[in-house]
Protein backbone atom coordinates (compact mmCIF):
# COMPACT_ATOMS: atom_id res chain seq x y z
CA UNK A 1 0.00 0.00 0.00
CA UNK A 2 2.55 2.38 1.33
CA UNK A 3 5.03 1.45 -2.12
CA UNK A 4 2.22 2.24 -4.23
CA UNK A 5 1.25 5.80 -2.62
CA UNK A 6 5.36 6.25 -3.06
CA UNK A 7 4.90 5.42 -6.76
CA UNK A 8 2.12 7.58 -7.16
CA UNK A 9 2.99 10.68 -5.03
CA UNK A 10 6.64 11.66 -5.72
CA UNK A 11 6.49 14.47 -3.28
CA UNK A 12 5.74 11.91 -1.05
CA UNK A 13 8.40 9.67 -2.46
CA UNK A 14 11.12 12.59 -2.67
CA UNK A 15 10.36 13.83 1.37
CA UNK A 16 10.82 10.48 2.76
CA UNK A 17 13.78 9.86 1.11
CA UNK A 18 14.88 13.34 2.65
CA UNK A 19 13.88 11.98 5.86
CA UNK A 20 15.95 9.20 5.60
CA UNK A 21 18.39 11.35 4.32
CA UNK A 22 19.06 13.23 7.05
CA UNK A 23 18.23 10.02 9.78
CA UNK A 24 21.46 8.85 7.98
CA UNK A 25 23.53 12.09 8.61
CA UNK A 26 22.21 12.70 11.69
CA UNK A 27 23.68 8.43 12.94
CA UNK A 28 26.95 9.21 11.08
CA UNK A 29 27.26 12.39 12.76
CA UNK A 30 26.76 11.24 15.95
CA UNK A 31 29.16 8.22 15.25
CA UNK A 32 31.63 10.36 14.04
CA UNK A 33 31.47 12.49 17.59
CA UNK A 34 31.84 9.10 19.65
CA UNK A 35 34.59 7.94 17.73
CA UNK A 36 36.25 11.21 18.02
CA UNK A 37 35.42 11.25 21.45
CA UNK A 38 37.08 8.07 21.89
CA UNK A 39 40.12 8.65 20.05
CA UNK A 40 40.34 11.57 21.98
CA UNK A 41 40.42 9.92 24.79
CA UNK A 42 42.80 7.06 24.18
CA UNK A 43 45.37 10.15 22.42
CA UNK A 44 45.30 12.86 24.18
CA UNK A 45 45.12 14.31 28.05
CA UNK A 46 43.33 17.15 29.58
CA UNK A 47 45.27 19.03 32.80
CA UNK A 48 42.48 21.53 33.92
CA UNK A 49 43.69 24.34 36.64
CA UNK A 50 41.11 26.34 38.37
CA UNK A 51 41.58 29.82 40.04
CA UNK A 52 41.02 28.59 42.96
CA UNK A 53 44.02 26.46 42.75
CA UNK A 54 47.60 27.84 44.08
CA UNK A 55 49.41 26.79 40.90
CA UNK A 56 47.16 28.75 38.91
CA UNK A 57 49.63 32.29 39.30
CA UNK A 58 52.12 30.05 39.57
CA UNK A 59 51.44 28.72 35.68
CA UNK A 60 50.21 32.19 34.65
CA UNK A 61 53.71 33.76 35.34
CA UNK A 62 55.56 30.74 33.32
CA UNK A 63 53.42 31.82 30.49
CA UNK A 64 53.92 35.28 30.95
CA UNK A 65 58.06 33.73 30.58
CA UNK A 66 56.99 32.14 27.11
CA UNK A 67 55.72 34.56 24.84
CA UNK A 68 54.23 33.16 21.95
CA UNK A 69 54.33 35.91 18.71
CA UNK A 70 51.79 33.75 17.10
CA UNK A 71 49.04 34.21 19.74
CA UNK A 72 46.48 37.31 19.32
CA UNK A 73 44.80 37.21 22.64
CA UNK A 74 46.45 38.24 24.82
CA UNK A 75 45.66 39.44 28.98
CA UNK A 76 48.05 42.10 31.16
CA UNK A 77 49.46 41.42 34.38
CA UNK A 78 51.20 44.80 35.66
CA UNK A 79 53.52 44.19 38.38
CA UNK A 80 53.87 47.84 40.78
CA UNK A 81 56.58 48.07 43.57
CA UNK A 82 57.58 51.02 45.45
CA UNK A 83 61.16 51.73 46.68
CA UNK A 84 62.36 52.84 49.68
CA UNK A 85 63.96 55.90 47.82
CA UNK A 86 60.87 56.82 46.32
CA UNK A 87 61.07 55.12 43.48
CA UNK A 88 58.34 53.18 41.09
CA UNK A 89 59.22 49.78 39.25
CA UNK A 90 56.13 48.87 36.89
CA UNK A 91 56.53 45.49 35.39
CA UNK A 92 54.19 44.59 32.11
CA UNK A 93 53.58 40.30 31.59
CA UNK A 94 51.81 39.33 28.87
CA UNK A 95 50.12 36.38 29.55
CA UNK A 96 47.23 34.14 27.02
CA UNK A 97 44.26 35.89 27.17
CA UNK A 98 40.48 33.87 27.61
CA UNK A 99 40.37 31.58 24.55
CA UNK A 100 42.28 29.03 22.92
CA UNK A 101 46.20 28.71 21.96
CA UNK A 102 48.58 27.01 20.91
CA UNK A 103 52.31 26.02 21.79
CA UNK A 104 55.45 23.74 21.97
CA UNK A 105 57.46 22.71 24.94
CA UNK A 106 59.69 19.66 25.28
CA UNK A 107 58.81 19.01 21.79
CA UNK A 108 55.33 18.25 22.75
CA UNK A 109 52.80 20.33 20.98
CA UNK A 110 50.23 21.85 23.42
CA UNK A 111 46.73 23.16 23.57
CA UNK A 112 45.84 26.08 25.71
CA UNK A 113 42.13 27.02 26.89
CA UNK A 114 41.49 29.80 28.73
CA UNK A 115 37.95 30.26 29.70
CA UNK A 116 36.64 32.65 32.06
CA UNK A 117 33.27 31.95 33.76
CA UNK A 118 30.77 35.00 33.21
CA UNK A 119 28.39 34.12 36.38
CA UNK A 120 30.26 32.73 39.06
CA UNK A 121 32.95 34.52 40.62
CA UNK A 122 36.15 33.50 42.83
CA UNK A 123 35.02 34.80 46.24
CA UNK A 124 38.62 34.14 47.63
CA UNK A 125 40.27 36.31 45.01
CA UNK A 126 37.20 38.90 43.74
CA UNK A 127 37.31 38.36 40.11
CA UNK A 128 35.37 35.73 37.75
CA UNK A 129 36.47 32.33 38.22
CA UNK A 130 38.73 30.82 35.43
CA UNK A 131 40.14 27.68 34.05
CA UNK A 132 42.94 26.64 32.12
CA UNK A 133 43.22 23.42 30.45
CA UNK A 134 46.47 22.25 28.92
CA UNK A 135 45.72 19.37 26.00
CA UNK A 136 48.45 17.47 24.39
CA UNK A 137 48.69 13.93 23.22
CA UNK A 138 49.19 10.75 25.76
CA UNK A 139 52.13 9.76 24.52
CA UNK A 140 53.69 13.28 26.20
CA UNK A 141 51.83 13.76 29.32
CA UNK A 142 54.71 13.82 30.94
CA UNK A 143 55.21 17.43 30.07
CA UNK A 144 52.78 18.62 32.28
CA UNK A 145 54.18 17.14 35.56
CA UNK A 146 57.27 19.40 34.12
CA UNK A 147 55.11 22.21 33.38
CA UNK A 148 54.06 22.29 37.01
CA UNK A 149 57.52 21.52 38.52
CA UNK A 150 58.84 24.15 36.24
CA UNK A 151 56.33 27.29 37.32
CA UNK A 152 57.07 26.05 41.06
CA UNK A 153 60.14 26.26 40.94
CA UNK A 154 59.74 30.22 39.02
CA UNK A 155 57.42 30.65 41.86
CA UNK A 156 59.40 29.73 45.03
CA UNK A 157 62.66 31.64 43.79
CA UNK A 158 61.20 34.72 43.30
CA UNK A 159 60.44 33.85 47.25
CA UNK A 160 64.02 33.10 47.98
CA UNK A 161 65.26 35.30 50.82
CA UNK A 162 62.12 36.96 51.21
CA UNK A 163 58.94 36.47 53.56
CA UNK A 164 55.56 36.64 52.25
CA UNK A 165 52.89 38.05 54.37
CA UNK A 166 49.35 36.33 54.39
CA UNK A 167 45.87 38.18 55.57
CA UNK A 168 42.89 36.30 55.48
CA UNK A 169 40.52 37.32 52.78
CA UNK A 170 37.32 35.57 53.68
CA UNK A 171 37.77 31.89 53.89
CA UNK A 172 41.57 31.91 52.50
CA UNK A 173 44.96 33.10 53.11
CA UNK A 174 46.21 35.44 50.28
CA UNK A 175 49.57 37.30 50.18
CA UNK A 176 49.12 40.91 51.06
CA UNK A 177 51.57 42.74 48.66
CA UNK A 178 54.90 41.84 47.56
CA UNK A 179 57.28 39.44 49.47
CA UNK A 180 59.38 41.41 52.09
CA UNK A 181 63.31 41.17 52.02
CA UNK A 182 63.89 38.90 55.33
CA UNK A 183 65.12 40.64 58.14
CA UNK A 184 68.18 39.78 59.28
CA UNK A 185 67.78 38.23 63.47
CA UNK A 186 71.00 39.89 64.13
CA UNK A 187 69.57 43.46 63.01
CA UNK A 188 67.27 42.89 66.39
CA UNK A 189 68.68 44.49 69.44
CA UNK A 190 67.01 42.85 72.28
CA UNK A 191 67.78 43.30 76.16
CA UNK A 192 70.09 40.29 77.92
CA UNK A 193 69.24 36.91 76.52
CA UNK A 194 65.60 37.43 75.41
CA UNK A 195 66.60 37.15 71.51
CA UNK A 196 68.38 33.89 72.11
CA UNK A 197 65.72 32.37 74.79
CA UNK A 198 63.16 32.79 72.05
CA UNK A 199 64.71 31.74 69.34
CA UNK A 200 66.04 28.37 71.06
CA UNK A 201 62.28 27.67 72.33
CA UNK A 202 61.24 27.96 68.85
CA UNK A 203 63.70 25.80 67.25
CA UNK A 204 62.84 23.45 69.99
CA UNK A 205 59.89 23.04 69.52
CA UNK A 206 60.03 22.47 65.53
CA UNK A 207 62.55 19.97 66.30
CA UNK A 208 60.12 17.67 68.84
CA UNK A 209 57.48 16.97 66.81
CA UNK A 210 57.64 12.99 67.69
CA UNK A 211 58.45 13.96 71.49
CA UNK A 212 55.21 15.95 71.44
CA UNK A 213 53.12 12.52 69.08
CA UNK A 214 54.62 9.88 71.42
CA UNK A 215 53.01 11.36 74.67
CA UNK A 216 49.73 12.38 73.35
CA UNK A 217 50.47 16.08 73.29
CA UNK A 218 48.86 18.82 70.58
CA UNK A 219 51.75 19.68 68.87
CA UNK A 220 51.31 23.43 69.12
CA UNK A 221 53.15 26.11 71.12
CA UNK A 222 51.71 29.71 72.26
CA UNK A 223 54.23 33.00 72.72
CA UNK A 224 52.68 36.44 74.29
CA UNK A 225 54.78 39.28 73.98
CA UNK A 226 54.35 41.97 76.07
CA UNK A 227 55.75 45.81 76.39
CA UNK A 228 55.33 49.14 75.42
CA UNK A 229 54.72 50.49 71.92
CA UNK A 230 57.31 50.50 69.87
CA UNK A 231 59.85 48.00 71.90
CA UNK A 232 60.44 45.44 69.43
CA UNK A 233 57.42 43.26 69.41
CA UNK A 234 56.59 42.71 66.17
CA UNK A 235 60.48 43.39 64.59
CA UNK A 236 61.58 40.23 66.60
CA UNK A 237 58.86 38.10 65.41
CA UNK A 238 59.92 39.11 61.71
CA UNK A 239 63.16 38.50 62.04
CA UNK A 240 62.46 35.56 63.41
CA UNK A 241 60.80 34.54 60.61
CA UNK A 242 63.38 35.18 58.16
CA UNK A 243 65.53 33.45 60.54
CA UNK A 244 63.44 30.40 60.19
CA UNK A 245 62.36 30.60 56.69
CA UNK A 246 58.67 30.96 57.79
CA UNK A 247 56.03 33.04 56.11
CA UNK A 248 53.46 35.40 58.34
CA UNK A 249 50.05 35.54 58.24
CA UNK A 250 48.73 38.17 60.33
CA UNK A 251 45.33 37.59 61.87
CA UNK A 252 42.98 41.05 62.76
CA UNK A 253 40.67 39.64 65.43
CA UNK A 254 38.86 43.02 65.35
CA UNK A 255 37.33 42.80 62.29
CA UNK A 256 33.65 42.56 62.76
CA UNK A 257 32.83 40.46 59.70
CA UNK A 258 35.26 37.22 60.95
CA UNK A 259 33.03 34.78 62.76
CA UNK A 260 33.92 31.87 65.14
CA UNK A 261 33.55 29.56 62.03
CA UNK A 262 35.74 31.35 59.73
CA UNK A 263 38.44 31.90 62.37
CA UNK A 264 38.54 28.74 63.25
CA UNK A 265 38.89 27.40 58.98
CA UNK A 266 41.54 30.08 58.80
CA UNK A 267 43.47 29.09 62.16
CA UNK A 268 43.57 24.93 60.70
CA UNK A 269 43.83 26.04 56.66
CA UNK A 270 47.38 27.94 58.18
CA UNK A 271 49.75 27.95 54.72
CA UNK A 272 52.99 25.54 55.58
CA UNK A 273 55.86 27.07 57.33
CA UNK A 274 54.47 30.10 58.80
CA UNK A 275 53.81 31.36 61.82
CA UNK A 276 50.49 32.96 62.90
CA UNK A 277 50.48 36.32 64.29
CA UNK A 278 47.85 37.67 66.21
CA UNK A 279 48.85 41.71 67.28
CA UNK A 280 47.48 43.68 69.83
CA UNK A 281 45.27 41.08 71.23
CA UNK A 282 44.26 42.90 74.06
CA UNK A 283 42.29 45.22 71.90
CA UNK A 284 40.01 42.31 70.44
CA UNK A 285 37.69 41.71 73.27
CA UNK A 286 37.62 45.61 74.76
CA UNK A 287 33.86 45.14 75.64
CA UNK A 288 33.01 41.52 75.83
CA UNK A 289 29.40 42.62 75.83
CA UNK A 290 26.09 41.55 73.91
CA UNK A 291 23.61 44.48 72.99
CA UNK A 292 20.17 43.23 71.28
CA UNK A 293 20.54 44.31 67.82
CA UNK A 294 24.50 44.07 66.89
CA UNK A 295 25.34 40.53 69.09
CA UNK A 296 28.58 40.59 70.18
CA UNK A 297 30.47 44.02 69.24
CA UNK A 298 33.86 42.01 67.82
CA UNK A 299 32.63 39.41 65.07
CA UNK A 300 34.51 36.81 66.81
CA UNK A 301 33.41 35.95 70.30
CA UNK A 302 35.97 34.90 73.34
CA UNK A 303 34.55 31.59 73.72
CA UNK A 304 35.24 31.23 70.00
CA UNK A 305 38.68 32.18 70.03
CA UNK A 306 39.27 29.99 73.12
CA UNK A 307 38.11 26.99 71.17
CA UNK A 308 40.29 28.23 67.86
CA UNK A 309 43.42 28.36 70.65
CA UNK A 310 43.41 25.03 72.10
CA UNK A 311 39.60 23.26 71.45
CA UNK A 312 38.37 20.01 70.01
CA UNK A 313 38.80 21.17 66.19
CA UNK A 314 41.78 23.35 67.44
CA UNK A 315 44.93 22.61 64.77
CA UNK A 316 48.39 20.94 65.01
CA UNK A 317 51.52 21.98 64.16
CA UNK A 318 50.83 25.71 65.00
CA UNK A 319 52.83 28.70 66.02
CA UNK A 320 51.28 31.18 67.37
CA UNK A 321 52.75 34.94 68.12
CA UNK A 322 50.03 37.47 70.43
CA UNK A 323 51.54 40.66 71.43
CA UNK A 324 50.01 43.60 73.33
CA UNK A 325 50.63 46.81 75.04
CA UNK A 326 48.31 45.98 77.68
CA UNK A 327 48.73 42.38 79.45
CA UNK A 328 47.24 43.69 82.61
CA UNK A 329 43.68 43.69 80.34
CA UNK A 330 44.01 39.93 79.16
CA UNK A 331 41.52 37.81 80.30
CA UNK A 332 43.62 34.85 82.44
CA UNK A 333 41.84 32.13 80.46
CA UNK A 334 43.25 33.42 77.35
CA UNK A 335 47.37 33.58 78.61
CA UNK A 336 46.86 30.30 80.83
CA UNK A 337 49.37 27.19 79.75
CA UNK A 338 48.17 25.08 76.42
CA UNK A 339 47.32 28.33 75.16
CA UNK A 340 50.34 30.63 75.86
CA UNK A 341 53.32 28.42 76.59
CA UNK A 342 56.05 30.91 76.71
CA UNK A 343 55.55 34.69 78.14
CA UNK A 344 58.30 37.60 78.00
CA UNK A 345 57.87 41.23 78.14
CA UNK A 346 59.84 43.04 75.62
CA UNK A 347 60.37 46.35 77.65
CA UNK A 348 61.66 49.84 76.33
CA UNK A 349 65.78 50.22 75.65
CA UNK A 350 68.21 49.20 78.74
CA UNK A 351 71.74 50.52 78.58
CA UNK A 352 72.74 47.91 76.82
CA UNK A 353 70.50 47.93 74.15
CA UNK A 354 71.21 51.94 73.43
CA UNK A 355 74.92 50.92 73.20
CA UNK A 356 74.33 48.18 71.10
CA UNK A 357 72.11 50.08 69.07
CA UNK A 358 74.48 53.27 68.39
CA UNK A 359 76.93 51.18 67.33
CA UNK A 360 75.12 49.12 64.89
CA UNK A 361 74.44 52.62 62.90
CA UNK A 362 77.49 54.06 63.61
CA UNK A 363 80.56 51.25 63.54
CA UNK A 364 83.53 51.70 65.71
CA UNK A 365 82.51 55.47 67.07
CA UNK A 366 83.03 54.02 70.75
CA UNK A 367 83.37 57.38 72.44
CA UNK A 368 80.09 59.08 71.03
CA UNK A 369 78.48 55.74 72.11
CA UNK A 370 79.30 56.13 75.64
CA UNK A 371 78.34 59.50 75.47
CA UNK A 372 75.32 58.25 74.06
CA UNK A 373 74.36 56.26 76.60
CA UNK A 374 75.07 57.96 79.82
CA UNK A 375 72.56 60.95 78.10
CA UNK A 376 69.99 58.29 78.03
CA UNK A 377 70.45 57.73 81.49
CA UNK A 378 70.71 61.45 82.89
CA UNK A 379 67.33 62.00 80.74
CA UNK A 380 65.56 59.82 83.21
CA UNK A 381 62.57 58.91 81.55
CA UNK A 382 61.82 55.92 78.99
CA UNK A 383 63.05 55.13 75.27
CA UNK A 384 62.14 53.15 73.09
CA UNK A 385 63.90 51.19 70.68
CA UNK A 386 61.54 52.65 68.03
CA UNK A 387 62.59 56.19 68.77
CA UNK A 388 66.27 55.55 69.16
CA UNK A 389 66.13 54.11 65.36
CA UNK A 390 64.46 57.47 64.20
CA UNK A 391 66.83 59.55 65.79
CA UNK A 392 69.74 57.22 64.25
CA UNK A 393 68.23 57.45 60.70
CA UNK A 394 67.18 61.13 61.51
CA UNK A 395 71.06 61.58 61.59
CA UNK A 396 73.11 59.01 58.82
CA UNK A 397 76.77 58.88 59.20
CA UNK A 398 76.25 61.91 61.87
CA UNK A 399 77.08 60.70 65.49
CA UNK A 400 77.60 63.92 67.04
CA UNK A 401 74.29 65.20 65.56
CA UNK A 402 72.56 61.97 67.03
CA UNK A 403 73.83 63.03 70.46
CA UNK A 404 72.71 66.79 70.00
CA UNK A 405 69.07 65.45 69.25
CA UNK A 406 68.51 62.94 72.29
CA UNK A 407 69.57 66.09 74.10
CA UNK A 408 67.07 67.58 72.94
CA UNK A 409 65.01 65.07 75.00
CA UNK A 410 66.16 66.39 78.05
CA UNK A 411 62.68 67.87 80.04
CA UNK A 412 64.46 71.48 80.75
CA UNK A 413 65.34 71.85 76.97
CA UNK A 414 62.06 71.03 75.81
CA UNK A 415 60.08 72.99 78.29
CA UNK A 416 62.49 76.04 76.77
CA UNK A 417 61.78 74.74 73.34
CA UNK A 418 58.06 73.97 74.24
CA UNK A 419 58.77 71.31 71.51
CA UNK A 420 57.02 68.40 73.51
CA UNK A 421 57.98 65.19 72.18
CA UNK A 422 58.07 65.94 68.38
CA UNK A 423 61.92 66.43 67.75
CA UNK A 424 61.89 66.49 64.20
CA UNK A 425 59.73 69.39 63.07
Amino acid sequence: MITQIMESNPYFSAGFGLMGLGAGLALSRQAIMRSYTLVKRLMFVDLEISSRDQSYNWVLEWLSRRPNPRNRQLSVQTTYKQHENGSVTTDFSLVPGPGKHWMRYQGAFLQINRERSGRLMDLGKGSPFETITFTTLYSDRGVLKNILKEAEIMALRKQEGKTVIFTSYGPEWRPFGSPRKKRAIESVILAGSIKDDITKDVEDFLSNGQWYDKRGIPYRRGYLLYGPPGSGKSSIIQALAGYLDYNICILNLSERTLTDDRLNHLMNHVPERSILLLEDIDAAFTERKQSDDQGYVSGVTFSGLLNALDGVAAADERIIFMTTNHPEKLDPALIRPGRVDFKVLIDNATPQQVEEMFLRFYEGETAYAKAFVKTAIEIGHPISTALLQGIFIANKGKPDMALVTLESLRPEVRAVTNQGDNMFR
